[in-house]
């Protein structure tokens, strides 16, 4: 099913999509800058709709079930499972932290930090054996390997994995589409009738504006960098194991629904992704793609963690802040 990329360094891939309604749609915004417009020198005018963090972010999601943990389907493959104590008993897990195996409830833990640093031969001062680091995090939490996982609470931090798979949705020929509304209160529209223990500026009726964009096209972008996955030399079977892992990502994103936001619904205008490069290989179907990663999670038992959850255990404290606390 992968033969054709045997020898591709990367997968390169779009869809147009296209509202489900209408032609408006609000595009991710940053703090300070709002939307992210920008002009070619052509003159093109165009929007970063969903930038490469956030699609990071919604590829994960699509192998997490509502509970916050692996889908049924993918059962076998590794990541690390935390139990919470203290001020807090949340669950968390590295599919879930922002920051993968660098999470603080996670990469903290004594007995967790001292085990991977002894089987990734890793240390301060010493040179780094990306092999030996690609495989201790290939057998405590595979996603890490495709998302990309920064180590800095881990010793000197040094350890540094960029992502494998890069997306993201521009808008072409973008244009703003300027409104607004109000908020209205029926019993006061002044605002001076409070409840007595609420004492906050939130009465009255308040007027507001919103910007939304039209655009000629609308397009998602893959980049699959199969040159670094093979670079960590983890052997056939892992490795075909995170393509298939990464495309198939792909597909329950778009597969899934994508309502970005609250005004930001879109659909695929087209049937299918199209691959640019190279050019003679056709993406597999979902279906066809997760019996594949079954058969390889099989495959690949004997290179994760027994058993291939990692439960630990982390204590929480509250952490008082005054204007003399950062963080």
């Amino acid at each position: 099913m992968l033969e054709k990329l045997k020898n591709s360094k990367r997968i390169l891939m779009e869809a147009e999509l296209e509202p489900v309604q209408g032609d408006r749609f609000q595009p991710t915004g940053f703090p300070d800058i709002g939307a992210g417009t920008y002009q070619l020198p052509d003159g093109t005018r165009k929007i970063l709709l969903e930038s490469a963090q956030s699609m990071a972010n919604r590829l994960e999601n699509t192998i997490i079930d509502p509970g916050g943990e692996l889908i049924e389907e993918l059962k076998g493959l590794s990541y690390v499972k935390v139990d919470l104590e203290g001020e807090s008993n949340a669950k968390t897990n590295s599919l879930m932290e922002a920051h993968r195996l660098n999470s603080p409830f996670i990469i903290t833990d004594a007995k967790f930090q001292q085990t991977f640093k002894e089987e990734a031969d890793y240390a301060k001062g010493k040179p780094i054996d990306w092999r030996k680091i690609a495989k201790t995090i290939f057998k405590y939490d595979v996603n890490s390997l495709l998302h990309g996982v920064f180590l800095a609470n881990l010793e000197d931090g040094r350890i540094k994995i960029p992502r494998a798979i890069t997306g993201f949705i521009e808008a072409i020929d973008a244009r703003e589409v300027v409104y607004g509304g109000v908020k209205n209160n029926p019993i006061d529209p002044s605002g001076k009738i409070r409840a007595q223990e609420y004492d906050k500026d939130v009465y009255g009726n308040v007027p507001y504006q919103r910007m939304e964009y039209t655009a000629s096209a609308i397009k998602v972008f893959f980049n699959f960098d199969l040159g670094m996955i093979r670079s960590y030399e983890l052997g056939d079977n892992a490795e075909e194991l995170l393509i298939a892992l990464g495309l198939l990502k792909i597909r329950l994103f778009l597969e899934g629904g994508l309502r970005l936001r609250t005004a930001c619904d879109l659909q695929l205008k087209n049937s299918d992704l199209t691959v640019s490069r190279p050019k003679d290989f056709v993406i597999p179907t979902s279906e066809e793609l997760l019996k594949a990663i079954q058969e390889k999670i099989e495959n690949c038992k004997e290179m994760f963690a027994s058993p291939p959850v990692t439960k630990i255990s982390t204590q929480t404290v509250s952490k008082e802040t005054n204007q003399n606390t950062s963080g």
